[in-house]
Parts: structure tokens; C-alpha cells; sequence
């Protein structure tokens, strides 16, 4: 039985990595910030499918959280086979509206810990010749929308430029970028979601399989749903100054700072 590591594995997406990986019968290991919720999980996970739910309790906005979970990725005695960087977070507001200390979290978070998580695991990996990275991006990653935007297209960039340098290794990295889902991040980050248009919400388990499928097939993007994917082909052909117009706008209705 192959080993996953999830961060922010406790809800959203992270929650239905894990759901879908212990249902295919991978060991797990679980990390987030809220003991309690991580015991509950592995529990459930372990009593409906038999598998090995470890707990791992950090905070990926501080340098003790980053190097713990480092030190589980790097474990050649207990090896994991597949890390999902999932954990992040929004800031409500405008640039400048918004604590330059709460900035700083965000890409101590995006993008500090991917790139250390993802260079400890895969360096373990690379040795074993095989396994595999997800790194959770967005769709926010190909507009102009400040601090969260540019943090994840710094994870989108990174991730496919590691990826072709481990061509050939054995170990696949790719950028998971869905759209809206539905999860506790909206409402954590004190956002409204009642103007969002249904068609613009996915489901999280879906999202995950769209993902997986694509790690499979040695995608080092995903874009996990047709509707986005389109939209994504649209931002290609329209003109920067007019799009930045657009999801100024439209970021401040719907998304995330």
C-alpha cells in the first residue's frame, strides 16, 4: 500500500483527496492545524476503509509547521508516495486594504511551504524513482488579482518548471487549478457567495478525480472542468489591460483578494 500526505486535509478539497485516495486504498497522512478535526478524520477514514490514517498536527504559516511536515515527506523508512499541497487561504479585501502581516502568511503558505514541501518529497522520490506531487493551484493563477492570484500562478510556474526538470525521474508533478468550489474557504476568508452563479461552483470530489485522472495521464496542469477550461482559453486571447479591468471587477464580487 502506497502513503499520501494531505495538507489542509480536514476540509474542501484536502477532504476529498483524502476520501478519494483511502476509498482506492492508500495510507494517509493527514496534516492541519486543528488536532481534534484530524483524529475524527483518520478515524473515519481507518473504520470505513481500512487503511492507516497518521495525524500531523502544523501550522504552514510558521517555520515549525513547514519543517515538521518537511521531516515527514524526507521519512525514507516510511516513505510518501504522493504529496498534496492543499493548504491556503483568502484575504478579503482590496491591496492596501488588507494587513501587509496577512500578505505574508499567505505567501508563507502558497508558496514558502510548497516550495519546500515539494523539494524535500520529491528529493526522497527522485531516489526512489517514482512518486508524485500536487500542487493545489487556481484559476486565479492566469488573471491579474493581487497577492492571491500572483501566489498562485507562482505555484503554477513552479510546479511545471520542476516538473520538466524531473522529466524521466519517475516523479510527476502537476498544478491542480479548479474554479469555484464548494468549501469552507469562502466563508473562513468572511466572503459572500450568494452572487456567484451556480454554473460557476464545482464539486469537490469531482474536482479530485478530474485531478488524479490527469496526474495519471503525466499532465503537469489541470484544469478540471470544461467550463473552466474554456474560460481559461478566453483569458488567453483577451487583452491584458482589458482583463484587468474585468477581474478587478469581477474579483471583488465574487473572489478573493
Amino acid at each position: 500500500m502506497t502513503t499520501a500526505l494531505i495538507t489542509g486535509s480536514t476540509a474542501g478539497i484536502g477532504a476529498a483527496f483524502a476520501r478519494r485516495l483511502a476509498a482506492d486504498g492508500h495510507n494517509l497522512v493527514l496534516v492541519a492545524r486543528d488536532t481534534k478535526r484530524l483524529r475524527e478524520q483518520a478515524t473515519e477514514l481507518h473504520d470505513r476503509h481500512g487503511i492507516e490514517a497518521e495525524v500531523l498536527t502544523a501550522d504552514l504559516a510558521t517555520d515549525d509547521g513547514i519543517e515538521a511536515v518537511a521531516a515527514r515527506v524526507s521519512d525514507r523508512t516510511s516513505p510518501v508516495d504522493l504529496l498534496v499541497n492543499n493548504a491556503g487561504f483568502g484575504n478579503k479585501g482590496r491591496y492596501l486594504d488588507v494587513p501587509m502581516a496577512d500578505e505574508l502568511k499567505m505567501l508563507k503558505v502558497h508558496c514558502e511551504a510548497v516550495l519546500r514541501l515539494t523539494s524535500a518529497a520529491t528529493e526522497a522520490m527522485r531516489e526512489r524513482g517514482r512518486g508524485g506531487v500536487v500542487n493545489v493551484s487556481s484559476v486565479s493563477a492566469f488573471v491579474p488579482r493581487g497577492t492571491y492570484g500572483a501566489s498562485k500562478a507562482w505555484v503554477v510556474q513552479f510546479t511545471q518548471g520542476a516538473a520538466k526538470d524531473l522529466a524521466g525521474s519517475g516523479v510527476r508533478l502537476m498544478a491542480l487549478c479548479p474554479g469555484f468550489v464548494r468549501t469552507e474557504f469562502h466563508a473562513r476568508a468572511g466572503m459572500g457567495t450568494d452572487n456567484i452563479p451556480g454554473w460557476m461552483w464545482l464539486d469537490a470530489d469531482k474536482v479530485v478525480a478530474a485531478a488524479l485522472h490527469d496526474l495519471a495521464r503525466g499532465r503537469s496542469l489541470s484544469i478540471p472542468d470544461p467550463r473552466y477550461k474554456a474560460l481559461m482559453g478566453m483569458v488567453k486571447v483577451t487583452p491584458n489591460a482589458l482583463l484587468g479591468g474585468i477581474t478587478s471587477r469581477t474579483g471583488r464580487k465574487y473572489g478573493p483578494q
